[in-house]
């Protein structure tokens, strides 16, 4: 405590206090001032500093992107990439290898680093290198293991490709040590399951990683692994995808739909389609998605893939319950849909998700109860809790989802807290309805705010635009006990709705589980089984010692019990890799059970499995170094992360705010943003901040 003079004594307290305050108020204005020109400089730098990396009109550099080097001194040009997918589809499991070429054009060594997606749940267990006619497998090491493999062997001049998961969708490749001129050729394969829903299948194969939008709880080290650089608007062909899908659905096919890219459709045997895209090479700037629907008559009932991996049996179950043409029960039921209006909903994924809430809204019956809640970097509710849908509730509803516009961060966790704190009746079977892009970083901590808040009610996530985060949506409904539905196109509104909502209103079956009646144990994924609805099946991975025996799969449909037996020993398929695909399962479960075990419980045991199984999970990486140096070392090193497209429909503006431009209001509204910092200031301790940012 300082000590107060004779003269302070005599001042009189309201001239303390003024000048206090006013010398108090001119610092702060001025750090405020200091802060706000510092913090927009490297704001600049930041979300515009990439705008540059982009053809040269005059061709000098129309070979490559341009970008900093690693050494931080120089402009230096990237690596050019080129991507080769092939996909091959037997029944419901699909095997895909990725080729990617990274093209040196300069004079200069280098390495590049390029973040894609691949579809959630997909195993990953082997990479390739190869350089002319030398081929070098990749290893799979504990992940900090072989980051340290991979730099000694960029320091001793070797070439090295490193592979590493960020999100069980969302990846790095790095190679390094590219010679002038020279290409470095990296292939890795998977396998995923194919999707089946409303009596068609689906295959979706994502190609570009949107921005995520940062709390403030993720560190800058974590930001920056999970959403790469983006190309200027209009840089033209960056980074060009081709793609060669071939389908022996095991059935007849009455049609195959390529969704969003047009592509040429061969049938070079019976039963088998050969799809490949039209114009060669697209831009990968939104998904790929893939239907075909069998021939009346020729559903799938059940599909059984079967492997023995040293020494033990797996298998994947697909069964379909019987559909039911109407429901017994009439659903007394409560509503809540959460719409995401975050600047990156801006454009046509909000005309999107505003005609899917319309026609919600229109679904609903006079016994339904529902609210609606917008969030951005606030959350808002149209009530304080559920109401009757009655007429004027509609109205009002419907006001309300006019009045959306979409800006501003994406503070999810809020939201969902609103949803899931509001008051339920309990005789009402509650259902969250989650319609977003889920360009977010912090997807664990809502997994656990799921997990732990709701409850008997069901979550249901809707993916909105051309490329939504597909790890957050899916894991989120599989929490949920619900399911993920996607629109990428405005004029799937009504179809996907229709689908979704017919599925709500009628349940197929409920609190399912299963009876092993063979020999030893049986491992299954997942472990808490969700609700099935109209047109749903039942994808089980299972793992024993030996799976010659009954498994009866026992649910309540309809209001009543409902049981079917499935002989695992008769009329299997053999399939190999299908335990890399329950390997795969059970690590999503271990890394979901965040209220029973402890991080270092959950890291050593993915690390058993991922090791045992050779896949690539949260702690190991997939290293491919040649032996030979390659680089001399007088030579420097250059090169950096590549950009990747903005997803289509997405606007710079609108996700990242943009600088004015000659001739504006620029200078005014300086002048006036310096004469309201100081109001800001005394807001600011009472208002409440903006808590994330997007990169």
């Amino acid at each position: 405590m300082g000590v107060s003079t004779e003269t302070d004594l005599k001042t009189p307290l309201k001239v303390q206090f003024s000048r206090a305050f006013i010398v108090d108020m001119l610092f702060t204005l001025l750090a405020a001032v200091m802060t706000g020109l510092s913090a927009g400089v490297l704001l600049i730098l930041l979300v515009f500093g990439w705008s540059s990396a982009q053809a040269d009109p005059a061709g000098e550099t129309a070979a490559g992107l341009q970008l900093i080097s690693l050494d931080g001194r120089q402009i230096e040009m990237a690596p050019l990439l080129n991507t080769r997918v092939e996909i091959d589809v037997a029944g419901m499991l699909a095997w895909v290898k990725v080729e990617q070429v990274f093209t040196n054009p300069s004079q200069l060594w280098m390495e590049g680093n390029y973040q894609f997606p691949l579809a959630e749940g997909s195993a990953v267990e082997r990479m390739r290198m190869q350089i002319g006619k030398r081929r070098i497998e990749g290893v799979i090491e504990e992940k900090a293991a072989a980051k340290r493999i991979f730099r000694q062997a960029r320091e001793a001049g070797k070439k090295a490709s490193l592979l590493s998961q960020q999100r069980p969708n969302f990846f790095t490749l790095s190679a390094t040590n590219i010679a002038p001129g020279e290409q470095v050729r990296v292939t890795i394969e998977f396998q995923q399951t194919v999707d089946y829903s409303g009596e068609e299948f689906e295959l979706r194969f994502p190609m570009v990683v949107a921005p995520r939008y940062i709390p403030k709880q993720l560190s800058l080290d974590e930001a920056a692994s999970i959403s790469p650089p983006v190309i200027a608007e209009g840089a033209g062909l960056i980074n060009p995808l081709a793609m060669e899908v071939r389908i022996d659905a095991g059935m007849p096919l009455s049609q195959v739909v390529s969704r969003y890219h047009r592509m040429v459709e061969e049938r070079k045997e019976p039963g088998v389609v050969h799809l490949r895209l039209a114009d060669g090479e697209v831009q990968a700037d939104r998904d790929i998605v893939i239907n075909w629907r069998p021939e009346i008559g020729a559903e799938p009932q059940l599909a059984l893939f079967r492997e023995q991996w040293q020494g033990q049996d797996y298998a994947l179950l697909m069964l379909m319950p019987p559909a039911s043409a109407t429901a017994a029960e009439v659903l007394s039921r409560e509503l809540v849909f959460i719409i995401d209006r975050s600047g990156s909903m801006s454009g046509p994924s909000m005309a999107q998700a505003k005609a899917a809430l319309r026609l919600a809204v229109s679904r609903l019956q006079p016994d339904d109860r529902f609210n609606l809640i917008a969030f951005n970097n606030r959350s808002q509710s149209l009530f304080s809790n559920p109401q009757s849908a009655t007429a004027t509730n509609q109205q009002r509803a419907l006001g309300f989802i006019d009045r959306l516009r979409a800006d501003g961060g994406t503070e999810m966790r809020p939201a969902l807290e609103l949803a899931l704190n509001q008051q339920a009746q309990v005789e009402r079977l509650r259902q969250i309805v989650f319609l977003t892009d889920g360009s977010v970083g912090n997807e664990q901590q809502l997994f656990t705010l799921i997990q732990d808040k709701l409850g008997d009610s069901r979550l249901f996530t809707v993916g909105i635009g051309s490329a939504p985060n597909s790890h957050f949506m899916q894991r989120a409904a599989d929490f949920g006990r619900g399911s993920f539905s996607y629109i990428g196109d405005l004029s799937e509104v009504s179809s996907a709705m229709q689908v979704l909502f017919t599925k709500l209103e009628h349940p197929s079956m409920r609190d399912i589980r299963l009876d092993w009646q063979g020999r030893g144990e049986l491992d299954v994924e997942p472990g808490r089984l969700p609700d099935l609805y109209l047109g749903e099946p039942l994808l089980l991975a299972l793992k024993g010692s030996d799976l010659d025996g009954e498994l009866q799969v026992v649910g309540e449909r309809d209001g009543a019990a409902w049981s079917r037996l499935v002989d695992l020993g008769r009329g299997e398929t053999q399939r190999a890799g299908v335990h890399a695909l329950w390997a795969r399962e059970r690590i999503r479960s271990i890394m979901a059970s965040t209220g029973t075990t402890t991080p270092q419980q959950r890291r050593q045991a993915v690390l058993k499995i991922a090791l045992e199984h050779q896949l690539i999970s949260p702690f190991t990486s997939l290293v491919a170094v040649e032996k030979t140096p390659v680089r001399p070392q007088n030579e420097s090193l250059h090169g950096g992360d590549l950009p990747v497209s903005l997803p289509a429909g997405w606007s710079v503006q609108a996700v990242f705010g943009q600088l004015p431009g000659t001739a504006t209001w620029a200078p005014l509204n300086l002048l006036l943003g310096i004469g309201l910092l100081g109001l800001a200031w005394i807001t600011l301790q009472f208002a409440p901040r903006v808590t994330g940012r997007w990169v």
